[in-house]
């Protein structure tokens, strides 16, 4: 059966617009948040028995999933992890002697450990479908991950933008991907306003985060496959950590569409637990209020360290009001022993944001917001798995450093970059992370020309020494500008060349050739036609070559 998909509609003035995967904002407002609908009643009646016919991943839901049947999905066998019963915890908890049970959706067993996979599967499938090569996303560490493996897969070139205490095991992980990183010295929302404005400037598509629809769409599966794991009934209770709030988000709209679509009875009520050290949410539910201040995050599970969540706070609270449900914050300390105390008794080890949410059902449940009885299922976010930095070459971290910028803040603490500081810190990062390959047999030439360049520019230079290794760096790379020597052995200058210029990938990449070799009257049109400029080795300047270098790389920029 085809997508039930609807429309578009925003979630900040209510218009609503005709169904496109690919709208960014709302045509009326030009709001970003934005969501799916989707012709619920259409469903068949034998909806749940026809799943038992599908394979067990995220897609087996397709109806309720705004891809068409013919889209390049791509995919790592995301979706159906487990959900198992925490017998441990009820014991602890003494949940269970009043009847109560627990159950852990174990989204650890993921493609690269964490929950959002599916956001990256949905969303790269969709980056794929319009033939988009490169991409830019803000993230604490599970969302880079998942996008640096994803994007790998689906050939495309990720920019990530990381807060400065993103721990190294993370950064090397992406690294091993192919990412390119750029570690930014300030909040995680200070590295999100630095990757739009770095998007901006380049023209290049960023995620759209809890405001777009894959994100969304990718997690509501979650509650579709808890959903039926527990034989098409709903649990009492949905509890998750929540940073800029994507997860609840998303299973609140599965939950929604199941009853709307008559397959269960309610939707949960959803338990949301932050970090005290970044609660702007459970901050502003306690006091009543509409919507969340911004704050300044203090805490250690940098995973959870959004200050500013925007809507997404006034659609959590909204839920809370109309289903019922409670937001609380739990220190650091409690998280860890949370985690200690889950292994301990289940057996599972799991990063600090998911042990946030342990933590929170033990107060969830002292506070009596938990009833006896009830059914609660816990989101198991993920955990981390390091990378070995032998494995890595000695480019794979970009630093940013906007201290300067943020002497001057404003009195509430929220950090935000003045628009000429933050010019001047992307003016920076466009010559660190222009790159540049040099594919030639003779080790010493290459070393000098990348000395050169470096002396004066602060180009990351990749080295190749023969044919083979050349082109598959500069695909991998994709750099803004590959200098090319003509005489190598086996794959000779003007077969790399053609090869590079004969790939969709590469061809538009600019060559400049740098060779001791004359070429003949054919060879010179050949390379007047294929590249930038021919340069004599030992005859020319080296500052006059560096300024056509810097000159070409900027036509690019």
């Amino acid at each position: 059966m085809k997508t039930l998909f609807s429309s578009v509609q925003c979630l900040e003035c209510g218009h609503e617009m005709e169904a496109n995967l690919f709208t960014a904002r709302c045509n009326a407002c030009n709001g970003a948040w934005i969501e799916a609908r989707y012709d619920v009643a259409a469903l068949p009646a034998d909806w749940p028995a026809l799943m038992t016919q599908r394979p067990t991943n995220l897609w087996r839901y397709r109806e309720l999933l705004p891809f068409p049947d013919d889209f390049p999905i791509v995919s790592m066998g995301e979706g159906w992890t487990p959900l198992t019963r925490a017998a441990g915890l009820e014991q602890e908890s003494g949940h269970g002697k009043q009847g109560g049970e627990i159950w852990i959706k174990d989204e650890r067993q993921s493609p690269t450990g964490s929950f959002k996979d599916r956001q990256a599967a949905c969303t790269v499938s969709g980056l794929k479908a319009r033939e988009i090569d490169e991409f830019v996303i803000a993230s604490t560490g599970n969302a880079a991950a998942a996008y640096a493996a994803y994007c790998a897969r689906a050939g495309i070139k990720l920019w990530v933008f990381l807060p400065s205490n993103v721990p190294a095991e993370k950064i090397r992980e992406l690294a091993l991907y192919g990412a390119e990183v750029v570690k930014i010295t300030g909040t995680y929302d200070q590295a999100k306003e630095v990757a739009a404005d770095f998007a901006a400037r380049r023209g290049i598509y960023k995620d759209q985060g809890a405001k777009g629809i894959t994100g969304k769409e990718s997690m509501k599966t979650i509650a579709l496959e808890l959903t039926e794991q527990l034989g098409w009934q709903a649990p009492d209770w949905y509890v998750q950590s929540v940073s800029g709030g994507i997860g609840p988000l998303g299973v609140l709209k599965g939950f929604r569409e199941l009853r709307h679509a008559g397959l269960i009875d309610r939707v949960p009520k959803l338990g949301i637990v932050q970090a005290e050290g970044c609660s702007p949410m459970v901050q502003a539910w306690e006091q009543g209020l509409a919507q969340a201040e911004p704050v300044r995050p203090d805490t250690l599970v940098i995973v959870l360290a959004t200050g500013n969540p925007g809507l997404a706070y006034e659609t959590l609270k909204q839920a809370s009001d109309q289903y019922g449900g409670a937001m609380v914050a739990v220190s650091d300390g409690d998280a860890f022993r949370a985690m200690r105390r889950v292994a301990r008794t289940e057996g599972f080890s799991m990063e600090p944001a998911a042990s946030v949410a342990f933590a929170g059902l033990e107060k969830l449940l002292d506070e009596g917001h938990i009833q006896p009885g009830e059914r609660v299922v816990i989101n198991c976010s993920g955990h981390t798995f390091s990378a070995e930095k032998h494995a890595l070459e000695d480019h794979f971290l970009l630093h940013l450093d906007v201290d300067a910028p943020l002497a001057a803040r404003p009195s509430d603490g929220v950090q935000n970059l003045a628009k000429k500081d933050l010019a001047v810190a992307l003016n920076q990062l466009d010559e660190q992370i222009t790159t540049i390959v040099v594919i030639d047999d003779n080790a010493h030439d290459s070393r000098l020309i990348r000395r050169l360049l470096q002396s004066y520019k602060q180009y990351r230079v990749f080295e190749a020494h023969n044919g083979l290794d050349g082109i598959d760096l500069v695909r991998q790379r994709k750099p803004g500008l590959v200098m090319l020597d003509l005489t190598l052995p086996g794959l000779d200058g003007f077969a790399i060349l053609d090869e590079l210029k004969g790939d969709e990938r590469t061809r538009e990449i600019p060559v400049i050739i740098v060779s001791a070799k004359s070429p003949t009257g054919d060879e010179w049109k050949h390379l007047r036609r294929y590249t930038k400029s021919v340069w004599q080795k030992g005859n020319f300047s080296a500052r006059e070559l560096v300024d056509h270098v810097v000159e070409i790389l900027s036509d690019n920029v």
